[in-house]
């Protein structure tokens, strides 16, 4: 049995097809082309946004993809306005920043890679379609090596949900000193933005196997099974819980440039 399923495998009409040969008659390029399209339009679209470095804000919203605002003339810097120290000849785009981090978690999360390395790599598109590589190096070597790096991007993910929750609050706040309470339409968008990155957060595979994989008998620690069952309930819905929160982020962000360029009325209900 092991000689016949050795003998298969290495027969190169199963093992090796040419690219993008399959003998599947479904529409198995429905998924990935999907995918193409998705991601791609998202990285057309924050790359566009970070690089306009206007209209971000609107009163107490601030635009995810630029959150936080290290430097800058709002009440919404960190640090305040641009250091003189910065270059005169560099352009300063605030988002560039802090993108860097929620961008390396999604990029190297466990989803994304198998979704994307079908879609815009072909590696391969689909199963049992023939792919671009000649051969299969994993993920042991380079470049690929560096997607291990992932569980280090989930404690900049975890601190960014803090941080966008702290947005929420001061997107509750309004009036030219920001100090007369108030609930928003902006105000609910930023908080959806934070309960669905949440949800994927929260569902990434590394936070499940801090909570839970070191240990063998998992239920003679009901904190920790407790948390695991929570983190397996968001992690069974990853997928789902990866492209909402995707198209949220970027519908957050059109909703603060609407606002602050007058196109939108934010509409107060409290």
């Amino acid at each position: 049995m092991a000689r016949t399923l050795a003998t298969v495998s290495a027969h190169p009409a199963v093992s090796r097809r040419p690219f993008l040969q399959t003998a599947r008659i479904d529409r198995w390029w429905s998924k990935p082309l999907a995918v193409f399209l998705g991601l791609s339009a998202f990285i057309v679209y924050s790359t566009w946004a970070a690089l306009q470095n206007a209209h971000f804000e609107f009163g107490g919203y601030l635009s995810p993809m630029y959150s936080p605002l290290i430097f800058g003339d709002s009440h919404h810097a960190v640090l305040g306005s641009l250091p003189g120290w910065w270059p005169g000849w560099l352009p300063f785009y605030p988002a560039f920043l802090i993108l860097w981090a929620p961008g390396g978690f999604r990029f190297t999360c466990y989803y994304y890679r198998g979704a994307y390395y079908k879609s815009h790599w072909a590696s391969p598109a689909s199963c049992g379609v023939g792919k671009a590589q000649k051969r299969y190096r994993g993920e042991h070597s380079f470049p690929l090596i560096f997607q291990n790096v992932h569980r280090w991007f989930l404690y900049f993910a975890l601190a960014f949900l803090v941080i966008l929750s702290i947005d929420v609050y001061r997107g509750m706040w309004f009036g030219p000193s920001h100090d007369e309470f108030g609930i928003g339409v902006g105000t609910l968008v930023l908080a959806v933005n934070v309960v669905l990155l949440s949800g994927y957060t929260f569902g990434c595979h590394s936070l499940r196997h801090l909570i839970g994989g070191k240990f063998n008998v998992l239920s003679k620690r009901p904190g920790r099974l407790k948390a695991w069952q929570g983190v397996t309930w968001c992690n069974t819905r990853h997928q789902l819980f990866a492209w909402l929160s995707l198209f949220w982020v970027g519908f957050t962000d059109f909703y603060v440039r609407m606002c602050a360029m007058e196109v939108w009325t934010d509409l107060r209900i409290i």
